[in-house]
Formats: structure tokens, C-alpha cells, sequence
């Protein structure tokens, strides 16, 4: 995606992280911790049996298949807070265990969409070998409204005012003002559900009264979801050549993949 400034984000938004006095104790306790060195890790494995290593790395893994479930992104402040709490001097072998274990048995890959605030998520490991990431087109009535949701700001460079969002979901009967007899509120699944879950940002737009919003693409879509996918999309949608949209073409053949823009947790 093109990269544009970001404005400066109010804790009227759902994407705002907190900060100062307002920050939870997870997130103190994660901001405070400091990679245990090598050496920390070996001191510690030696005060613990193999069968409490093994049992610590699984609940692990449960905790990121419960979370991703509902496709929640997991944050290192919470694997601290709610597995593994004494444990935090063999973290290093612990995430290098839950690694292995989703590559090798169910054949996802641990991605660190955020390396500041430590937030990982889970993609489809053999999906992207084959050159298709998770999200390489709609395939249930909710997903198919983020991809149209994609596939407008990616469409219009990036960045989108609310309005525009909610004009093309009331052409296709997704009014954000009605309940939908398939998603409920509308609303609410695009600007706290999908934000979330970490496929879009939805910001303020300083200075604006009435309030107003814009979103761009998510950490999450970013590591999942193919521009040239989207353009595939778009032209199936128009009937038109995805290479009509000559700007939007050269940036989606410029712009690495879902495998490339993601670093996986070694």
C-alpha cells in the first residue's frame, strides 16, 4: 500500500493505543520486559523439566488457536498476563517452540505484524507457498465486505473518508445505519470488529466538525491480502483488465507479497 502521513490519532478512535497512566498492567509489564540474554534462557530451562517446558509451549499454542479463532491479533502482554507468567525467562525458547510446532504440524506461520507493541497473528503458511494468501478473494458474506472495503481504499491510494465507505455499502443494501439480517451492525463490524482484528484503521481526521474519520489497510491486511488479488477482484467485478488501472497495476507489481511483507517470529 502507498504509505501516507498519519495524522495524529485521538482516543475518540478504536485504533488508538493508550498511553501514559492509562496503560494496562499487561502492557507495563510488557513495555518493562527485557529479552532474556542466552545464557538467561539456559539457567532458566535447567530449573524446569522437559514435560514443563513442553506442557508451557502448548498452552502457548491453545492460547494463539483460541485468539485467532475470532481472528484476534495476540499480543506478547497478554501470552505474559495469561500463560506464561513465571516463565518469562525462556520466552525466546518457548516462541521458538510454537514456531516449529505451527509450521511443522499445522502448517501456519507465526507473524509479528507488530514489532514495537509485539502483536502476532497466524497465516496460512502452505496458502502463501502456493502464491495465494488467505485472503486472496471473498469467501463468506463478511469477508466479501472487507474486500470491498479493501478494495476501495486500495483503489482510491490508500486512504478513505468514512462517507465514501458508507455511500458504496448503502448501494450494495449494507446500510451502516440499518440492521443487516446477515452481519447485524454494519457499523460496528467495520469499525470495531475489522479494526480489531487488525484489517483496518479507522482514524479522526483532525480538525474536522463533525467528527470525521478515514480508514486505511490494516497490519493485518497488509500481511494477508494481495493488491494484485484485489485488482483481480476489481476487474472480475467491472469486467475490465486489471491492468486498465495503470497506477494501481504498477504499485500492486511494485509492492511485495503477503510473504514478503511479513517477518516471521524466528
Amino acid at each position: 500500500m502507498s504509505q501516507r502521513k498519519r495524522l495524529s490519532r485521538t482516543p475518540n478512535t478504536p485504533s488508538v493505543r493508550r498511553s501514559g497512566a492509562s496503560l494496562s498492567q499487561e502492557e507495563d509489564d510488557d513495555l518493562s520486559f527485557t529479552m532474556p540474554s542466552t545464557s538467561q534462557v539456559q539457567r532458566g530451562l535447567e530449573k524446569l523439566t522437559p514435560i514443563e517446558v513442553d506442557r508451557k509451549t502448548a498452552e502457548v499454542v491453545k492460547y494463539f488457536l483460541m485468539k485467532d479463532q475470532k481472528k484476534i491479533p495476540i499480543r506478547r502482554a497478554d501470552i505474559f498476563k495469561h500463560v506464561l507468567k513465571d516463565y518469562k525467562n525462556i520466552l525466546p525458547e518457548i516462541m521458538k517452540r510454537v514456531v516449529q510446532t505451527f509450521d511443522q504440524i499445522f502448517g501456519l506461520k507465526v507473524v509479528e505484524i507488530d514489532s514495537k507493541n509485539h502483536v502476532y497473528i497466524l497465516v496460512n503458511k502452505l496458502a502463501s507457498a502456493e502464491g495465494a494468501p488467505p485472503v486472496s478473494s471473498p469467501s463468506s458474506p463478511k469477508l466479501g465486505l472487507l474486500f470491498v472495503i479493501l478494495s476501495v481504499i486500495f483503489m482510491k491510494g490508500g486512504v478513505v473518508r468514512e462517507n465514501m465507505i458508507w455511500n458504496i455499502l448503502k448501494k450494495l443494501h449494507a446500510d451502516p445505519g440499518k440492521r443487516h439480517e446477515e452481519f447485524g451492525d454494519v457499523k460496528r463490524v467495520v469499525t470495531d470488529e475489522f479494526v480489531r482484528q487488525r484489517y483496518l484503521e479507522y482514524t479522526r481526521i483532525a480538525h474536522t466538525d463533525p467528527v470525521e474519520h478515514e480508514f486505511r489497510w490494516g497490519q493485518r491486511a497488509t500481511a494477508e491480502v494481495s493488491q494484485t488479488k484485489i485488482l483481480d477482484f476489481m476487474g472480475e467485478l467491472h469486467d475490465r483488465d486489471p491492468k486498465s488501472w495503470t497506477q494501481q497495476y504498477r504499485e500492486a507489481q511494485s509492492t511485495p507479497g503477503p510473504e514478503a511483507n511479513t517477518n516471521s517470529q524466528r
